[in-house]
């Protein structure tokens, strides 16, 4: 088996399957490592209504094998495994997986970033359900209804504001006396009329019911830190927002991160520090973390690929 390729895809979420999409449309047969998550966190998403291009909304998983069909069609090759090892400090680059060595003349990093949860198994259970970690994504979901926001800093009171927008109540659960988010944030958040404030509080559980032969978010029990007790409490939805973690220890001391760990690029193309490894979609954004603009990173992503092999003549 020749395991040697022109251009290696670490990840297989939007960014990962449009850059294998445009690789192999620009005839470099790409190899994509799909990880233990194929197809990056929109396969945990139910309804995904703003994406374009559909309508009526799609399903996470659906929407991402679509993604994937289209990129096995322009000859990408997709390999259901996690990525173990990297040297990125000889080229050709090495990739380890299931205990081969793979080489490319470059790599594209798109392995994307996680959400940080609770740790419930009920948070788990209604994931997609009423429970989510990105109000930029869901908020459309909770018209009129009331909803619980966890966290207290600037992650926690960027989705308590944006939630406002849609639902008629936010609810922010804090386990301290005061707010972590900037001066700027909390003043907002202490202004708006439609948020309240749970202080030393933590979420124990989640509480729903099967509506329709569909789960459903009803209410969540809250644990006072001081006084211990336990109360339930009415809520329609619980986001969860206590931040995001970029999935780039595999690269720790051989790209540069910033001091949270995102890939540092070059903007606006998307080169990591090292010539030839490139990093599209939500690896290198803490901003924004949108399908759509990781899509759009992994198109420039292979493009800027597809020029740097071309400039190597190789």
């Amino acid at each position: 088996m020749d395991n040697h390729h022109r251009i290696i895809i670490i990840g297989s979420g939007p960014a990962g399957l449009t850059a294998a999409l445009y690789a192999g449309r620009a005839n470099l047969h790409p190899l994509v490592f799909e990880g233990i998550q194929p197809g990056g966190q929109l396969t945990i998403t139910t309804d995904v209504e703003n994406y374009p291009g559909f309508p009526e909304g799609i399903l996470g998983p659906e929407m991402m094998d679509a993604f994937r069909k289209q990129a096995q069609h322009f000859s990408a090759k997709t390999l259901f495994q996690d990525v173990t090892k990297v040297d990125f400090s000889v080229r050709p680059f090495r990739v380890r997986s299931n205990g081969e060595e793979y080489r490319a003349d470059a790599v594209i990093i798109a392995t994307g970033a996680s959400a940080k949860w609770l740790g419930l198994p009920s948070e788990k259970e209604y994931t997609g359900y009423g429970v989510s970690a990105c109000a930029t994504c869901d908020a459309f979901f909770f018209r009129g209804l009331e909803v619980v926001v966890v966290g207290g800093g600037d992650t926690a009171i960027e989705e308590a504001s944006f939630l406002t927008k849609f639902a008629s109540r936010v609810t922010l659960v804090h386990r301290r006396d005061k707010l972590r988010a900037s001066k700027i944030m909390q003043d907002r958040a202490m202004k708006n009329p439609k948020i309240s404030f749970v202080w030393e509080s933590t979420v124990e559980e989640v509480i729903g019911v099967q509506e329709n032969g569909r789960r459903k978010v009803t209410g969540i029990k809250i644990r006072n830190l001081i006084t211990k007790e336990v109360k339930p409490f009415r809520t329609d939805g619980l986001f969860i927002g206590i931040g995001h973690e970029p999935n780039t220890k595999l690269f720790a001391g051989q790209l540069n991160m910033t001091p949270t760990g995102y890939l540092v690029v070059k903007h606006p193309s998307t080169a990591t520090s090292v010539p030839g490894v490139f990093a599209a979609g939500d690896v290198a954004d803490p901003t924004y973390r949108q399908a759509v603009t990781a899509a759009g990173t992994g198109c420039i992503a292979a493009l800027d690929a597809e020029r740097f092999l071309e400039s190597q003549h190789s």
